[in-house]
């Protein structure tokens, strides 16, 4: 069952072009699925333009087959969280924090696509070394008409910032799994540098024939590949 989050906190005026916010966390809608054991859970994060039902099959597998507690969240500005005009992964940052905080969990696995998985980069580099990095339904009926569910303002207003990434100095000292499609060029050759600078520890790796969306295009590769990455439940 999808919780969401309380009403009232929607959307604000939005900053003049070049402003910049005072980044304040809003309560993300999310699902759980499975039982919290002595693993810390995993919280699944989506990538632009999702939102928490694309990590749904993900994360019923993930616990037939492995046990624990899987949480698929709405990020701002995307499904059925609220909208701000800020879209920076500091700020989608802090809101995982934040939810974190409010489930009473200290410690968790991060699994992100695409812009989700940055975020969970910016998370774990922000917080190190308490929480662990690793690695269209956009349109609904209202009224007879049908209106996007994403903030496209925010969205738009803060692209570049979605695009690229936040400069950090000191590097997360855990594991890390950066898990591309092999016909991605998401994540390239020029890229590993800086993966290693900032996840000493990452482990890279391919899926043979999958795109961008890996958890999409090659299902069965991406849970067993996830599955071999976790600790024991």
């Amino acid at each position: 069952m999808l919780r969401r989050p309380p009403r009232g906190l929607t959307r604000g005026p939005r900053p003049p072009p070049g402003a910049r916010s005072a980044v304040t966390a809003v309560p993300l809608a999310h699902a759980e699925v499975g039982v919290r054991g002595t693993r810390p859970p995993l919280v699944l994060l989506h990538g632009l333009f999702g939102n928490h039902g694309n990590f749904q099959t993900v994360a019923k597998a993930l616990v037939q087959r492995g046990g624990g507690q899987v949480l698929t969240v709405d990020a701002r500005n995307h499904g059925s969280s609220p909208h701000s005009p800020l879209m920076t992964f500091e700020a989608m940052s802090l809101d995982v924090q934040h939810l974190l905080a409010h489930l009473g969990i200290p410690k968790c696995i991060l699994v992100g696509h695409s812009m989700g998985g940055k975020t969970a980069m910016v998370l774990a580099l922000q917080r190190h070394p308490q929480v662990r990095q690793f690695l269209l339904t956009n349109l609904v009926e209202l009224e007879g008409r049908y209106v996007w569910r994403v903030n496209l303002d925010a969205i738009s207003h803060h692209m570049e910032d979605i695009m690229s990434f936040p400069v950090f100095h000191k590097p997360y000292p855990g594991p890390a799994l950066f898990l591309g499609g092999s016909n991605s060029p998401y994540i390239s050759s020029a890229d590993y540098p800086e993966i290693q600078r900032l996840f000493p520890k990452a482990d890279v790796r391919f899926i043979e024939g999958a795109g961008h969306i890996v958890h999409q295009d090659k299902f069965e590769e991406f849970v067993t590949a996830v599955l071999s990455f976790l600790p024991p439940p």
